[in-house]
Protein backbone atom coordinates (compact mmCIF):
# COMPACT_ATOMS: atom_id res chain seq x y z
CA UNK A 1 0.00 0.00 0.00
CA UNK A 2 1.05 3.82 -0.90
CA UNK A 3 2.67 4.84 2.26
CA UNK A 4 1.57 8.64 0.73
CA UNK A 5 -1.57 7.99 -0.30
CA UNK A 6 -3.19 8.99 2.83
CA UNK A 7 -4.79 11.73 4.72
CA UNK A 8 -3.55 12.70 8.30
CA UNK A 9 -5.37 14.72 10.62
CA UNK A 10 -4.27 16.29 14.08
CA UNK A 11 -7.16 17.44 16.85
CA UNK A 12 -6.12 19.30 19.37
CA UNK A 13 -6.51 18.18 23.43
CA UNK A 14 -6.28 20.90 26.16
CA UNK A 15 -6.55 21.17 29.96
CA UNK A 16 -8.61 22.70 32.10
CA UNK A 17 -6.39 26.05 31.58
CA UNK A 18 -7.79 25.27 27.75
CA UNK A 19 -3.88 25.03 26.72
CA UNK A 20 -2.72 22.39 24.03
CA UNK A 21 -1.30 19.42 26.06
CA UNK A 22 -1.23 16.75 23.03
CA UNK A 23 -2.94 15.63 19.85
CA UNK A 24 -4.82 12.76 18.54
CA UNK A 25 -3.52 11.26 15.31
CA UNK A 26 -6.27 10.59 12.95
CA UNK A 27 -6.22 9.18 9.79
CA UNK A 28 -8.18 8.00 6.48
CA UNK A 29 -7.01 6.70 2.73
CA UNK A 30 -8.76 7.52 -0.32
CA UNK A 31 -10.35 4.20 -0.56
CA UNK A 32 -11.62 4.83 3.19
CA UNK A 33 -12.57 7.82 2.56
CA UNK A 34 -14.79 7.24 -0.10
CA UNK A 35 -16.66 4.45 2.07
CA UNK A 36 -16.85 6.91 5.22
CA UNK A 37 -15.12 3.88 6.83
CA UNK A 38 -12.04 2.09 7.94
CA UNK A 39 -11.95 -1.81 6.45
CA UNK A 40 -8.86 -2.86 8.72
CA UNK A 41 -8.17 -0.85 12.03
CA UNK A 42 -4.93 -1.84 12.23
CA UNK A 43 -3.83 -0.82 8.86
CA UNK A 44 -4.92 2.60 9.82
CA UNK A 45 -3.23 2.62 12.95
CA UNK A 46 -0.27 1.30 11.24
CA UNK A 47 -0.04 3.78 8.59
CA UNK A 48 -0.01 6.73 11.27
CA UNK A 49 2.71 5.14 13.04
CA UNK A 50 4.66 4.93 9.34
CA UNK A 51 3.53 8.34 8.55
CA UNK A 52 5.01 9.82 11.92
CA UNK A 53 8.25 7.68 12.23
CA UNK A 54 9.33 7.64 8.53
CA UNK A 55 7.67 10.54 6.71
CA UNK A 56 7.04 13.20 9.27
CA UNK A 57 9.39 12.48 11.92
CA UNK A 58 7.36 12.63 15.49
CA UNK A 59 8.82 15.69 16.54
CA UNK A 60 7.48 17.40 13.57
CA UNK A 61 4.00 16.43 13.92
CA UNK A 62 3.90 16.87 17.49
CA UNK A 63 6.32 19.61 18.72
CA UNK A 64 6.55 18.89 22.30
CA UNK A 65 3.49 17.51 22.98
CA UNK A 66 2.07 14.12 23.72
CA UNK A 67 0.46 12.57 20.58
CA UNK A 68 -2.15 9.70 20.98
CA UNK A 69 -3.50 6.85 17.92
CA UNK A 70 -6.17 4.60 17.82
CA UNK A 71 -5.18 0.74 18.27
CA UNK A 72 -7.39 -2.28 17.93
CA UNK A 73 -6.87 -6.13 19.36
CA UNK A 74 -4.03 -7.21 16.77
CA UNK A 75 -2.06 -4.24 16.51
CA UNK A 76 -2.07 -4.45 20.24
CA UNK A 77 -0.93 -7.55 20.70
CA UNK A 78 2.15 -7.08 17.71
CA UNK A 79 6.04 -6.47 18.45
CA UNK A 80 5.46 -3.53 15.39
CA UNK A 81 3.77 -1.20 18.09
CA UNK A 82 6.96 -0.79 19.64
CA UNK A 83 8.72 1.19 17.26
CA UNK A 84 6.61 3.75 18.35
CA UNK A 85 8.50 5.74 21.11
CA UNK A 86 6.82 5.41 24.28
CA UNK A 87 8.28 8.83 25.29
CA UNK A 88 5.64 10.57 23.13
CA UNK A 89 3.32 8.48 21.43
CA UNK A 90 0.06 6.91 23.98
CA UNK A 91 -2.08 3.96 22.88
CA UNK A 92 -6.13 4.44 22.57
CA UNK A 93 -7.40 1.13 22.79
CA UNK A 94 -10.43 1.14 20.90
CA UNK A 95 -13.54 0.18 22.46
CA UNK A 96 -14.34 -3.50 20.91
CA UNK A 97 -11.60 -4.83 22.61
CA UNK A 98 -12.27 -8.09 24.44
CA UNK A 99 -10.47 -7.84 27.72
CA UNK A 100 -8.44 -11.09 27.67
CA UNK A 101 -5.60 -11.86 29.83
CA UNK A 102 -3.67 -11.77 26.88
CA UNK A 103 -4.42 -8.16 26.22
CA UNK A 104 -4.05 -7.67 30.23
CA UNK A 105 -0.83 -8.94 30.28
CA UNK A 106 0.49 -6.72 27.15
CA UNK A 107 -1.29 -3.31 28.62
CA UNK A 108 1.31 -4.28 32.17
CA UNK A 109 4.28 -4.51 29.43
CA UNK A 110 3.32 -2.12 27.49
CA UNK A 111 3.36 0.29 30.55
CA UNK A 112 6.53 -1.10 31.73
CA UNK A 113 7.71 0.61 28.81
CA UNK A 114 6.62 3.48 28.91
CA UNK A 115 3.35 3.98 27.01
CA UNK A 116 0.55 5.77 27.99
CA UNK A 117 -2.53 3.42 27.15
CA UNK A 118 -6.05 5.50 26.79
CA UNK A 119 -9.71 3.87 26.83
CA UNK A 120 -11.29 5.38 23.95
CA UNK A 121 -15.16 5.81 23.87
CA UNK A 122 -15.49 4.35 27.04
CA UNK A 123 -17.92 3.44 29.69
CA UNK A 124 -17.27 2.04 32.72
CA UNK A 125 -17.56 -1.93 32.79
CA UNK A 126 -16.12 -4.82 35.67
CA UNK A 127 -14.28 -6.58 33.25
CA UNK A 128 -12.20 -3.50 32.84
CA UNK A 129 -10.88 -3.57 36.49
CA UNK A 130 -7.47 -5.15 35.96
CA UNK A 131 -6.66 -1.81 33.85
CA UNK A 132 -8.18 1.13 35.35
CA UNK A 133 -6.14 0.23 38.99
CA UNK A 134 -2.58 1.67 37.61
CA UNK A 135 -2.58 0.42 33.72
CA UNK A 136 -4.68 2.58 32.08
CA UNK A 137 -3.88 6.58 32.37
CA UNK A 138 -7.08 8.12 30.71
CA UNK A 139 -10.68 7.44 30.09
CA UNK A 140 -11.91 8.88 27.26
CA UNK A 141 -15.82 9.83 27.23
CA UNK A 142 -18.11 10.36 24.32
CA UNK A 143 -20.14 13.56 25.23
CA UNK A 144 -22.61 13.01 22.31
CA UNK A 145 -23.25 9.41 22.67
CA UNK A 146 -23.34 9.40 26.62
CA UNK A 147 -26.70 10.54 28.54
CA UNK A 148 -26.29 13.46 30.30
CA UNK A 149 -26.55 11.48 33.74
CA UNK A 150 -24.28 8.75 32.66
CA UNK A 151 -21.51 11.73 32.34
CA UNK A 152 -21.90 11.95 35.92
CA UNK A 153 -21.91 8.64 36.60
CA UNK A 154 -18.93 7.52 35.06
CA UNK A 155 -16.66 10.43 36.75
CA UNK A 156 -18.04 9.66 40.12
CA UNK A 157 -16.94 5.86 39.11
CA UNK A 158 -13.32 6.99 38.26
CA UNK A 159 -13.20 9.15 41.24
CA UNK A 160 -11.57 5.72 42.75
CA UNK A 161 -8.71 5.04 39.93
CA UNK A 162 -5.72 7.08 38.93
CA UNK A 163 -7.15 7.89 35.98
CA UNK A 164 -7.55 10.93 34.28
CA UNK A 165 -10.95 11.97 32.37
CA UNK A 166 -11.06 13.00 29.08
CA UNK A 167 -14.15 14.60 27.28
CA UNK A 168 -14.36 14.01 23.74
CA UNK A 169 -16.45 16.05 21.24
CA UNK A 170 -16.85 19.11 23.22
CA UNK A 171 -18.60 21.33 20.94
CA UNK A 172 -19.65 24.45 22.57
CA UNK A 173 -18.36 26.16 25.80
CA UNK A 174 -21.39 25.34 27.68
CA UNK A 175 -20.67 21.71 27.10
CA UNK A 176 -16.70 22.23 28.18
CA UNK A 177 -17.69 24.57 31.27
CA UNK A 178 -20.32 21.53 32.60
CA UNK A 179 -17.46 19.37 32.30
CA UNK A 180 -14.68 20.51 33.73
CA UNK A 181 -17.61 21.11 36.70
CA UNK A 182 -18.25 17.57 36.58
CA UNK A 183 -14.11 16.77 36.80
CA UNK A 184 -13.05 15.88 33.39
CA UNK A 185 -9.39 17.16 33.38
CA UNK A 186 -8.98 16.86 29.70
CA UNK A 187 -10.98 18.03 26.84
CA UNK A 188 -10.88 17.50 22.91
CA UNK A 189 -13.29 19.54 20.09
CA UNK A 190 -13.70 22.53 18.46
CA UNK A 191 -15.92 24.33 21.69
CA UNK A 192 -12.65 26.91 21.92
CA UNK A 193 -13.17 27.49 18.17
CA UNK A 194 -16.47 28.78 19.06
CA UNK A 195 -17.54 32.92 19.16
CA UNK A 196 -18.30 34.26 22.91
CA UNK A 197 -18.14 37.85 24.44
CA UNK A 198 -14.75 36.85 26.42
CA UNK A 199 -12.58 36.29 23.42
CA UNK A 200 -14.79 39.44 21.46
CA UNK A 201 -14.10 41.60 24.80
CA UNK A 202 -10.28 40.75 25.02
CA UNK A 203 -9.58 41.57 21.22
CA UNK A 204 -11.68 44.89 21.18
CA UNK A 205 -8.60 46.97 22.41
CA UNK A 206 -6.38 45.44 19.96
CA UNK A 207 -8.45 45.20 17.00
CA UNK A 208 -7.56 48.57 15.85
CA UNK A 209 -4.18 48.13 16.53
CA UNK A 210 -3.89 45.37 14.87
CA UNK A 211 -5.62 46.81 11.75
CA UNK A 212 -3.27 49.61 11.49
CA UNK A 213 0.05 47.59 11.67
CA UNK A 214 -1.24 45.14 9.13
CA UNK A 215 -1.76 48.31 6.82
CA UNK A 216 2.04 49.74 7.25
CA UNK A 217 3.45 46.53 7.37
CA UNK A 218 1.60 46.03 3.77
CA UNK A 219 2.88 48.95 2.34
CA UNK A 220 6.78 48.61 4.29
CA UNK A 221 5.95 51.78 6.36
CA UNK A 222 8.73 53.55 8.54
CA UNK A 223 10.16 52.05 11.55
CA UNK A 224 9.00 54.73 13.31
CA UNK A 225 5.91 54.65 12.10
CA UNK A 226 5.48 51.30 13.03
CA UNK A 227 6.56 51.81 16.08
CA UNK A 228 4.74 54.29 17.54
CA UNK A 229 1.63 52.26 16.59
CA UNK A 230 3.05 49.54 18.54
CA UNK A 231 3.12 52.25 21.56
CA UNK A 232 -0.50 52.75 21.63
CA UNK A 233 -1.50 49.11 22.66
CA UNK A 234 0.89 47.41 25.12
CA UNK A 235 -0.61 44.64 25.05
CA UNK A 236 -0.90 43.50 21.92
CA UNK A 237 2.89 44.99 22.17
CA UNK A 238 3.66 42.23 25.32
CA UNK A 239 1.75 39.29 23.06
CA UNK A 240 4.24 40.20 19.81
CA UNK A 241 7.57 39.96 21.96
CA UNK A 242 6.26 36.78 23.69
CA UNK A 243 5.75 35.10 19.99
CA UNK A 244 9.19 36.52 18.93
CA UNK A 245 11.36 35.35 21.36
CA UNK A 246 10.10 31.74 21.51
CA UNK A 247 11.63 31.23 18.01
CA UNK A 248 14.90 30.32 18.34
CA UNK A 249 17.26 32.76 16.25
CA UNK A 250 21.17 32.66 15.85
CA UNK A 251 21.96 35.08 18.23
CA UNK A 252 19.77 33.72 21.41
CA UNK A 253 19.73 37.85 21.73
CA UNK A 254 16.85 38.23 24.14
CA UNK A 255 14.17 41.20 22.28
CA UNK A 256 12.80 43.68 24.62
CA UNK A 257 11.69 45.98 21.99
CA UNK A 258 9.33 46.12 18.54
CA UNK A 259 12.59 48.36 17.17
CA UNK A 260 14.75 45.00 17.95
CA UNK A 261 12.55 42.87 16.85
CA UNK A 262 12.21 44.97 13.60
CA UNK A 263 16.00 44.62 12.94
CA UNK A 264 16.10 40.89 14.21
CA UNK A 265 13.55 39.18 11.92
CA UNK A 266 12.77 41.78 9.30
CA UNK A 267 9.37 43.46 8.45
CA UNK A 268 8.08 40.19 6.71
CA UNK A 269 8.34 37.75 9.00
CA UNK A 270 7.41 40.49 12.25
CA UNK A 271 3.71 40.61 9.46
CA UNK A 272 3.03 37.23 10.21
CA UNK A 273 4.25 37.75 13.97
CA UNK A 274 1.06 40.89 14.34
CA UNK A 275 -0.97 38.42 12.90
CA UNK A 276 -0.35 34.96 15.41
CA UNK A 277 -0.20 37.67 18.43
CA UNK A 278 -3.52 38.52 18.25
CA UNK A 279 -4.30 35.09 18.50
CA UNK A 280 -2.03 35.27 22.20
CA UNK A 281 -4.70 35.18 24.86
CA UNK A 282 -4.77 38.02 27.57
CA UNK A 283 -5.49 34.94 29.96
CA UNK A 284 -1.98 34.13 30.11
CA UNK A 285 -2.23 31.23 27.43
CA UNK A 286 0.69 33.13 25.41
CA UNK A 287 1.69 30.65 22.34
CA UNK A 288 -0.24 27.17 24.05
CA UNK A 289 -3.37 28.87 23.15
CA UNK A 290 -5.19 26.63 21.00
CA UNK A 291 -6.63 29.27 18.67
CA UNK A 292 -3.01 29.91 18.13
CA UNK A 293 -2.57 27.06 17.43
CA UNK A 294 -5.06 26.54 14.87
CA UNK A 295 -4.41 29.66 13.08
CA UNK A 296 -0.63 29.13 12.76
CA UNK A 297 -1.26 25.96 11.19
CA UNK A 298 -3.87 26.90 8.89
CA UNK A 299 -1.86 29.95 7.68
CA UNK A 300 0.95 27.80 7.63
CA UNK A 301 -0.40 25.10 5.71
CA UNK A 302 -2.31 27.44 3.16
CA UNK A 303 0.98 29.26 2.32
CA UNK A 304 2.78 26.18 1.73
CA UNK A 305 0.35 24.81 -0.68
CA UNK A 306 0.36 28.00 -2.36
CA UNK A 307 3.75 27.36 -3.24
CA UNK A 308 3.34 24.07 -4.84
CA UNK A 309 4.69 24.23 -8.76
CA UNK A 310 1.56 21.83 -10.03
CA UNK A 311 1.37 21.44 -13.93
CA UNK A 312 -1.81 19.73 -13.62
CA UNK A 313 -3.56 21.22 -11.22
CA UNK A 314 -6.78 23.39 -12.66
CA UNK A 315 -7.06 25.63 -10.12
CA UNK A 316 -4.66 27.74 -7.96
CA UNK A 317 -2.89 29.03 -10.07
CA UNK A 318 -3.57 33.06 -8.56
CA UNK A 319 -3.30 31.77 -5.14
CA UNK A 320 -0.08 33.90 -3.95
CA UNK A 321 1.66 32.45 -0.81
CA UNK A 322 1.53 35.55 1.43
CA UNK A 323 -2.35 36.38 0.65
CA UNK A 324 -3.22 32.25 1.63
CA UNK A 325 -1.05 33.17 5.20
CA UNK A 326 -2.99 36.44 5.51
CA UNK A 327 -6.39 34.66 4.51
CA UNK A 328 -5.53 31.58 7.26
CA UNK A 329 -5.26 34.15 10.05
CA UNK A 330 -7.97 36.34 9.01
CA UNK A 331 -10.48 33.43 8.70
CA UNK A 332 -9.71 32.53 12.16
CA UNK A 333 -10.58 35.93 13.33
CA UNK A 334 -13.67 36.29 11.36
CA UNK A 335 -15.30 33.23 12.89
CA UNK A 336 -14.07 33.35 15.93
CA UNK A 337 -14.31 36.83 17.15
CA UNK A 338 -16.68 37.40 15.08
CA UNK A 339 -15.36 40.33 13.17
CA UNK A 340 -17.32 41.66 10.02
CA UNK A 341 -15.35 40.60 6.34
CA UNK A 342 -16.37 44.19 5.47
CA UNK A 343 -14.63 45.55 8.52
CA UNK A 344 -11.69 43.86 7.50
CA UNK A 345 -12.16 44.96 3.94
CA UNK A 346 -11.88 48.62 5.01
CA UNK A 347 -9.72 48.61 7.28
CA UNK A 348 -7.16 46.72 5.78
CA UNK A 349 -7.89 47.24 1.93
CA UNK A 350 -8.72 43.59 1.19
CA UNK A 351 -8.68 42.39 -2.33
CA UNK A 352 -12.40 41.45 -3.67
CA UNK A 353 -10.83 37.64 -4.04
CA UNK A 354 -9.55 37.32 -0.28
CA UNK A 355 -13.33 38.82 1.03
CA UNK A 356 -14.94 36.56 -1.96
CA UNK A 357 -13.00 33.57 -0.02
CA UNK A 358 -13.72 34.17 3.77
CA UNK A 359 -16.90 34.89 2.79
CA UNK A 360 -18.39 32.38 0.54
CA UNK A 361 -15.23 30.00 -0.25
CA UNK A 362 -15.02 31.31 -3.60
CA UNK A 363 -12.35 31.18 -6.23
CA UNK A 364 -8.81 29.81 -5.65
CA UNK A 365 -8.39 31.60 -2.31
CA UNK A 366 -11.80 30.04 -1.05
CA UNK A 367 -10.82 26.38 -2.40
CA UNK A 368 -7.91 26.69 -0.53
CA UNK A 369 -9.10 28.05 2.61
CA UNK A 370 -11.77 24.82 2.26
CA UNK A 371 -9.34 22.43 2.35
CA UNK A 372 -7.53 23.51 5.26
CA UNK A 373 -10.84 23.84 7.27
CA UNK A 374 -11.98 20.23 6.28
CA UNK A 375 -8.20 18.60 7.34
CA UNK A 376 -8.71 20.71 10.61
CA UNK A 377 -12.08 19.23 11.51
CA UNK A 378 -11.42 15.65 9.82
CA UNK A 379 -13.98 16.09 7.50
CA UNK A 380 -11.57 13.63 4.87
CA UNK A 381 -14.19 12.75 2.62
CA UNK A 382 -15.28 16.06 1.48
CA UNK A 383 -11.21 16.79 1.39
CA UNK A 384 -10.48 13.96 -0.63
CA UNK A 385 -13.09 15.45 -3.27
CA UNK A 386 -11.63 18.93 -2.84
CA UNK A 387 -7.80 17.48 -3.36
CA UNK A 388 -9.97 15.70 -6.83
CA UNK A 389 -11.25 19.16 -8.20
CA UNK A 390 -7.74 20.44 -7.43
CA UNK A 391 -5.63 17.81 -8.80
CA UNK A 392 -3.52 17.74 -5.61
CA UNK A 393 -1.84 14.35 -4.38
CA UNK A 394 -2.00 13.10 -1.05
CA UNK A 395 1.29 12.82 -0.65
CA UNK A 396 1.93 16.91 -1.23
CA UNK A 397 -1.07 17.49 1.43
CA UNK A 398 1.27 15.68 3.62
CA UNK A 399 4.74 17.71 2.70
CA UNK A 400 2.95 20.48 3.08
CA UNK A 401 1.32 19.85 6.72
CA UNK A 402 4.57 18.53 7.18
CA UNK A 403 5.87 22.34 6.85
CA UNK A 404 2.90 23.67 8.69
CA UNK A 405 4.07 21.58 12.06
CA UNK A 406 6.90 22.10 11.86
CA UNK A 407 6.67 26.12 11.62
CA UNK A 408 4.16 26.02 14.24
CA UNK A 409 6.28 24.11 16.76
CA UNK A 410 9.30 26.64 16.38
CA UNK A 411 7.29 28.95 18.22
CA UNK A 412 7.18 26.64 21.09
Amino acid sequence: MDIHSHLMGRQPILNGLEEVVGYELLFRSPKSIASATIDCPVQASSRVMVDIISSFGVSEVLGEHHGYVNVDAEMLLSDAIELLPAGMIGLELLEDIAITPAIIERCKNLKDKGYQLVLDDHRYGEQYEALYDGLVDIIKVDMLTTPLEDQYREVELFKQYPVRMLAEKVDSRHVYLRCRKMGFELFQGYFFARPSLVKKTRLTNSTSTFFQLMQQLSRDADINEIEHTFKQDPALTYKLLLLVNSVSFATREKIRTVRHAITQVGLQHLKRWVQLAIFADDGGLGIHNPLLDMAAVRAAFMEEMARLELSKTRLLRYAQPDECFMLGTLSVLKDVFEIGADDMRKSLNLSDDLVGAMIAHEGDLGTMLCLAEMIEQLEFEEAEQCLGRLGVAPDLVLACQKKAYSWRNSLT
